[in-house]
């Protein structure tokens, strides 16, 4: 692996807040578009810091130079039905986007989800358009469970979104493929 994931850092709100701007960026995010400035991004971050029993955020970042380039999550954690949402995750630096690091830092969540946190389920979803998290999302094994129809209204429309999840036997079964993607 050329990544490695490690807790927000208070200082990190300045990168994410120019990633989040970036409408190239956000374009293709399963959530809204919203205006913030740099001090609400902060109290985001540091918001997403202390409060990490439901959502946990983590940022991604090169081991050749510990350079962030990135962010993922693991969202609505549901310790009594044992499910998580994997939230996404955005590579912000350009250069590095397009070369396999978001599959790297999936790949390294889902071992936490499964490995550490104990999960039974993970689910997420995505835009239907969205072709890279699509192709993404069936690389790492997950399933398509549905359509959520007209579940998300960004850019001025209804936009579908596509419902994918694994099960631990599932994630349990191509572990070693998985991790053999990136040696």
């Amino acid at each position: 692996m050329r990544i490695y994931l490690r807790a927000f850092e208070v200082s990190d709100y300045t990168l994410i807040h120019s990633w989040r701007s970036n409408q190239d960026i956000t374009q293709n995010l399963s959530g809204n578009t919203y205006f913030i400035s740099p001090e609400r991004e902060k109290k985001w971050v540091e918001d997403k810091i202390f409060d990490d029993y439901k959502d946990i955020y983590l940022a991604i970042c090169l081991k050749s130079n510990n350079e962030m380039i990135g962010y993922t999550s693991i969202n609505n954690i549901d310790y009594r039905n044992r499910k998580a949402e994997w939230g996404g995750t955005i590579i912000g630096e350009f250069e590095h986007q397009h070369q396999g690091y978001a599959t790297e830092a999936a790949i390294i969540m889902l071992r936490y989800i499964f490995e550490e946190l104990n999960m039974h389920k993970c689910y997420g979803c995505c835009l239907e358009e969205h072709e890279a998290t699509i192709k993404l999302l069936k690389k790492l094994y997950f399933t398509q469970d549905g359509i959520l129809r007209e579940n998300l209204f960004k850019g001025n429309t209804y936009k579908n979104m596509l419902l994918f999840s694994i099960l631990r036997n599932e994630y349990e079964a191509v572990r070693n493929k998985l991790f053999l993607m990136f040696p």
